[in-house]
């Protein structure tokens, strides 16, 4: 392979493929394990976990398989390892979206529209390609579907984001003076799946699928919004 370079040893001390967290990472291999993410990203949207090879994913991020193994145990590791980096990616934009919430969130005892878009807009989007995200997700289920090992950490990773995502929104809306209307654990549910299932038919759609999702969360979701929350009467 051309501009391939070598590095950590699979066998070195320190391996920590599980997760386990008790293994410090370098900045090397930080940046190793970084570029090895992208690269499959890429891959895996494209051909699928069982279209790419782990030497396809090597030689697309300049590694050999060496390097691969000094990171992950396995091909569906590092599918989990990127999955778990795009949800931290997209609660720390949440996190910042929430900062800087537009002007009136609330308008006549309902979340304004502009409001839902914002924060939407910072869970879901992928502003490199919404398209290729969809498509990795759908990978990532069918794959746990599949596999009962893969499916118990693809069923926690879940639950922490949802988890994570309604703590976020409870706080957001005891800042407006609202709240869920029932348990916000349900009502997030229900808006990750609903806004998943237009991502995905508006990916099936005709030429202009970001047009085309952007008019049906529009149409839409602050309706779902609108059913789902309501004046919190404890509010100051």
């Amino acid at each position: 392979m051309s501009g391939v370079t070598t590095d950590l040893d699979p066998t070195r001390v320190g391996r920590d493929p599980a997760g386990d967290g008790d293994a410090r990472i370098s900045p090397r291999r930080e940046r190793t394990r970084e570029r090895l993410l992208d690269a499959a990203y890429g891959l895996f949207a494209e051909h699928g976990i069982n279209g790419t090879s782990i030497e396809a994913v090597c030689e697309a991020a300049g590694f050999t398989r060496g390097a691969f193994y000094s990171n992950f145990a396995s091909k569906e590791e590092l599918f989990l390892a990127l999955s778990e980096r795009e949800i931290r990616q997209r609660m720390r934009s949440l996190e910042h979206a929430v900062e800087h919430l537009p002007e009136h969130p609330v308008q006549d005892g309902v979340i304004a529209p502009a409001t839902i878009a914002t924060i939407v807009a910072a869970v879901m989007d992928d502003p490199r390609d919404e398209r290729r995200w969809c498509l990795m997700n759908a990978e990532l289920e069918l794959l746990a579907l599949r596999d009962p090992q893969v499916a118990a950490r693809f069923a926690e990773q879940e639950e922490s984001f949802r988890t994570e995502l309604a703590d976020i929104l409870t706080r957001v809306l005891t800042e407006v003076g609202m709240r869920f209307a029932i348990d916000p654990a349900a009502a997030t549910r229900v808006l990750i799946s609903a806004y998943s299932c237009a991502a995905r038919d508006a990916f099936l759609g005709p030429a202009d699928d970001e047009a085309v999702r952007r008019a049906q969360s529009a149409d839409w979701l602050p309706a779902l919004v609108g059913r789902l929350v309501e004046p919190d009467p404890d509010a100051a």
